[in-house]
């Protein structure tokens, strides 16, 4: 009989075998992506049913509402996206392109809120979804504010290249986070995928870290970077701003 602490962190590579585009996953497949054996990722499975974390659909499973209602509980999530969205709406009424405010989460920026606009490129991103934070815009804007075991933990879990234009060699991004540093703008120049470009700005604690970031994202043949440059860091300043005095603003 296996141990709880066995049981949760089969659970855990269960549930994060998803990915944020899978519809429903057979049980070969997800023994596949969690490197359990089929007949403990299957056993597992129907318990996560059961517990309503994931759904039937056919012989396959997908991943239940119940985790997205404990999703909109995470204190950081639910702060950050809460204040950002009006500052996302405006940002993407003044530049007519696709709008986004991820987190850090070890080496790979995790979406909080993606607002598109019609016509837009197709995007890698997803709410819910990772990427590799040093070919973003958002990963790096908020690497370029972290405290530096931070940095150097993403550097040691390896730089991985999603196009031919990714940054993976450590010491080019180091100089490219300090550039980011004193101009508070960081840019994605078809580094996370062809087609797209973006410019992005972190989003800052009172400490002077980030806490998150803010892009904007469109076609390079449409979107001029040092255009949305400007709007990208002034909505980022003045989300940062608003987060300060709220949390001013709490009862302690």
């Amino acid at each position: 009989m296996p141990s709880d602490d066995t049981f949760l962190r089969r659970a855990v590579a269960v549930l994060t075998a998803f990915r944020a585009d899978d519809d429903g996953l057979g049980a070969a497949e997800l023994a596949r992506r969690s490197g359990l054996p089929k007949s403990t990722a299957h056993r597992i499975a129907l318990d996560l049913v059961e517990a309503g974390l994931l759904e039937r659909q056919g012989r396959r499973v997908r991943l239940g509402l119940k985790l997205f209602e404990i999703g909109q509980r995470v204190p950081r999530q639910r702060v950050l996206r809460d204040a950002a969205v009006p500052y996302m709406s405006d940002l993407r009424e003044a530049t007519r392109q696709t709008v986004h405010l991820a987190v850090l989460e070890g080496a790979e920026v995790v979406y909080v809120e993606i607002l598109g606009t019609p016509g837009g490129p197709p995007m890698p991103s997803q709410v819910g979804g990772r990427l590799p934070a040093h070919v973003t815009g958002v990963g790096k804007a908020i690497l370029a504010f972290s405290p530096p075991p931070v940095v150097r933990a993403v550097l040691a879990a390896g730089l991985v290249r999603a196009s031919d234009r990714s940054v993976v060699a450590p010491g080019l991004l180091a100089r490219e986070l300090a550039r980011i540093r004193e101009e508070g703008v960081a840019y994605d120049r078809e580094e996370s995928g062809h087609g797209i470009v973006c410019a992005a700005s972190p989003v800052l604690g009172p400490d002077g870290e980030a806490l998150g970031a803010l892009s904007v994202s469109g076609r390079p043949t449409r979107m001029h970077l040092a255009a949305v440059a400007p709007a990208v860091h002034t909505a980022a300043l003045t989300l940062s701003r608003t987060l300060r005095e709220n949390a001013r603003q709490t009862p302690a």
